[in-house]
């Protein structure tokens, strides 16, 4: 949206797409991030030269679909080695219809966007003037928000596991990830998935242990209704919010909402636990924090972990309100431990049953 322009080819689904551009540090993870309902709407810039060198499978994908709008790489891998995969990452983009752009100097991309924040941007398969294009973000701009939620969400109740011992836990499905499902059925929870707009009453009527509110697309206005349910069922149960649900967590508490120049988004973000010598390397995807002033405010409300880059707030608990809140996100692809945060969730929930 600032005239910058940066050409290359196109391969996958060569059509017109407007979204934020946003960056991505990760070295692998690829099929992943594209799948990753967080990323809907958004032109994904991977900063790692190298992408397709391990190729793609479906056991990789962290959705149904993909959500990205877009996706700019510097160079896409003719060959590809791995004993799990299925087909290149070009014959993934062609089944998928991604618009994947190569042959982009990442590296002056990333630098360009580290220096001018995060901002709008439109692909392009034909020489289009840049006059043009700037008018098509201006018409995309002025164009009221349209919510996706109602695509990215299950329709209806679905269990998706039914552990005959384990406790049940509902999941108000904003855009949860295959990976956190994995983990959460780990500690032998049976999950119930619930549509985004849920009202509060059936929740309650379902009687579950606990409630998990996934993350998924940050600035969807589709949120409203799920903050709205967050704040009808604070206190009624333990909670526990990923991402943007953590976010949804702290604006039903009254916390503010601020945005990141440059959003966290890769797999070596380190975070610190106030109050102990530990600390963490996390997974993150977003652009918004919990405004850390706001929420000190709060009674009852402690900030249990800080990113050490900026300070900026990483999760949220109060053993009073049975809840949790993390910025970050719980899974790593590939890595089958279960995150302490979900068992710090677990023995909440113990605690208050």
């Amino acid at each position: 949206e600032d005239g910058k322009t940066f050409s290359g080819s196109g391969f996958g689904a060569c059509t017109e797409r407007v979204g934020k551009v946003i960056l991505n540090t990760s070295v692998v993870g690829y099929q992943e991030m594209v799948t990753d309902p967080a990323n809907t709407a958004r032109l994904l810039v991977l900063t790692y030269p190298l992408i397709g060198n391990y190729g793609t499978a479906e056991k990789f994908n962290e959705s149904k679909k993909v959500w990205a709008a877009g996706l700019i790489i510097k160079e896409n891998s003719r060959i590809y080695s791995n004993w799990q995969a299925q087909s290149s990452f070009e014959a993934f983009a062609r089944d998928n219809g991604l618009f994947v752009l190569e042959g982009i100097d990442t590296r002056t991309l990333a630098v360009h966007i580290r220096q001018k924040g995060e901002m709008l941007g439109i692909m392009a398969a034909d020489c289009i003037p840049a006059k043009e294009l700037s008018a098509k973000m201006d018409a995309f701009r002025s164009r009221p928000a349209d919510s996706m939620l109602a695509h990215i969400s299950v329709s209806k109740p679905t269990a998706v596991s039914s552990a005959k011992t384990g406790r049940k836990i509902a999941v108000l499905d904003v855009g949860i990830t295959n990976s956190i499902i994995k983990q959460l059925q780990e500690l032998g929870f049976s999950l119930t998935l619930l549509p985004y707009n849920t009202r509060p009453q059936d929740i309650l009527q379902l009687k579950p242990h606990g409630l998990i509110i996934s993350g998924g697309p940050e600035e969807d206005p589709g949120m409203e209704v799920v903050v709205d349910t967050a704040r009808s069922l604070i206190g009624k149960m333990p909670i526990m919010g990923i991402a943007s649900g953590h976010q949804a967590i702290a604006r039903a508490l009254g916390a503010k909402i601020t945005r990141l120049k440059l959003g966290h988004r890769g797999v070596n973000y380190p975070m610190h636990n106030p109050g102990s010598q530990k600390g963490e390397i996390t997974v993150q995807n977003h652009g918004l924090v919990v405004d850390a002033e706001a929420i000190n405010k709060i009674k009852q409300i402690k900030i249990t972990g800080y990113n050490l880059n900026d300070h900026s707030v990483e999760e949220i608990e109060s053993r009073a309100l049975h809840l949790i809140g993390v910025q970050y996100e719980p899974a790593s692809p590939g890595f089958n431990q279960v995150n302490p945060a979900f068992i710090k969730f677990e023995k909440m929930i113990e605690r208050s049953n």
